[in-house]
């Protein structure tokens, strides 16, 4: 599978990513990081209903 079937599937299905750090010292928590991450087309996006605000006007 090349680079691009591989990308032009990811953008035709989409990808969720969500991960969480949390750096600490001593069992005291410092830094809290939190990721949610959606990878997709836009007709994609339309079809799952992810796309509000201006993006939504705008594909009409």
């Amino acid at each position: 599978m090349s680079l691009c079937e591989l990308l032009d599937r990811v953008l035709h299905k989409g990808v969720a990513l969500r991960g969480e750090i949390v750096l600490s010292v001593a069992d005291v928590d410092l830094v809290y990081l939190g990721l949610k991450l959606v990878l997709c087309s836009t007709d994609t996006a339309e079809r799952a209903g992810l796309l509000h605000g201006r993006a939504a006007e705008a594909r009409r």
